[in-house]
C-alpha cells in the first residue's frame, strides 16, 4: 500500500517530534536514547527507519553522537550510570579508609591490652615482694600496739 505526501509528511512530523523529545532526555519509561526507542516514540517501525526514513534515523544518530561528544548526555540512565559510578568509587575510597582505620584501631587495642597484662603482672610483682619482705612493717598495725599516752 502506498503513502500519500502527505501521509509520509506526517510521519516525518511525528519521527522528528519523537527525535527532539528523545534528545531533551524526555525519555519512556526503560527506553534509551536509541533508534528502537525513536519508532516506538513515533509509530513507526524499525524497518521503515532504516529503509523509508533513513535519512532521519541518520540524522538522529548524528546529532545524539554531537550531543555525548559535546558532554550532554541525552540518555538520563547514562547520566544516572555515571553518577553510580561515581558513588561507587567515593563508597570504596570511604571502605579503605575506614578499613586502614580499623586495622589501626585493632593495632593500638592490642598493643593496650599487652601493656595492660604487663601492669598487672608488675604490680602483682610487687605487691608480692612487698608481702615477702622482713624489713617491712605495716605502720598501720604498729601504731595500734603503740602505747596511748
Amino acid at each position: 500500500m502506498r503513502i500519500t505526501d502527505e501521509q509520509r509528511q506526517q510521519i516525518e512530523g511525528r519521527i522528528r517530534a519523537a527525535i527532539d523529545r528523545l534528545l531533551r532526555g524526555e525519555l519512556p519509561q526503560a527506553g534509551k536514547c536509541d533508534v528502537k526507542t525513536l519508532a516506538l516514540e513515533a509509530g513507526v517501525t524499525r524497518a521503515a527507519l532504516y529503509s523509508t526514513y533513513l535519512h532521519l534515523k541518520e540524522e538522529f544518530e548524528r546529532r545524539r553522537d554531537q550531543l555525548r561528544e559535546a558532554g550532554v548526555i541525552a540518555d538520563p540512565r547514562d547520566a544516572q550510570i555515571d553518577r553510580l559510578k561515581q558513588r561507587v568509587h567515593q563508597l570504596e575510597q570511604r571502605l579503605s579508609t575506614l578499613e586502614q582505620e580499623n586495622a589501626d584501631l585493632t593495632v593500638f587495642r592490642t598493643q593496650a591490652v599487652s601493656r595492660l597484662a604487663a601492669q598487672h603482672e608488675e604490680i602483682t610483682r610487687l605487691r608480692a615482694a612487698v608481702a615477702s619482705a622482713s624489713n617491712v612493717r605495716d605502720l598501720n598495725s604498729a601504731r595500734d600496739r603503740a602505747p596511748q599516752r
